[in-house]
């Protein structure tokens, strides 16, 4: 299962942090990803944090948002930072590529 919190309202500029709480499999072991979806528009991936650690972000949120995991503690996070009124949407976190169930994700708004 994947729980994911965190999201808020804030203004343009502001910040937030993720967190994703991961049960029924191990975290080190797997290939991780942040998603969104924005009102209207499909899901997209804005950042992933493979096995080994590496990371990659989309080129909307580079230099903004880090991906990150605590292995032992089985969560994974997503530092939001200078964020856009167009970051504005309904955050999900899953394994890369997902798996069936996303869950409810945490809703992320921003002002501007």
């Amino acid at each position: 299962q994947l729980q994911a919190s965190g999201g808020g309202l804030v203004q343009a500029g502001g910040s937030l942090t993720l967190s994703c709480v991961v049960s029924g499999f191990t975290l080190a072991f797997a290939d991780m990803a942040w998603y969104r979806q924005a009102p209207g528009k499909e899901r997209e991936m804005v950042a992933d944090i493979g096995r080994s650690g590496q990371t990659n972000y989309a080129d909307s949120v580079k230099g903004r948002f880090t991906i990150a995991r605590h292995v032992m503690e089985n969560t994974m996070y997503l530092y939001l930072n200078s964020l856009k009124p167009e970051d504005t949407g309904l955050y999900y976190c899953n394994q890369n590529p997902g798996l069936p169930n996303w869950g409810q994700g945490t809703q992320v708004t921003v002002s501007s």
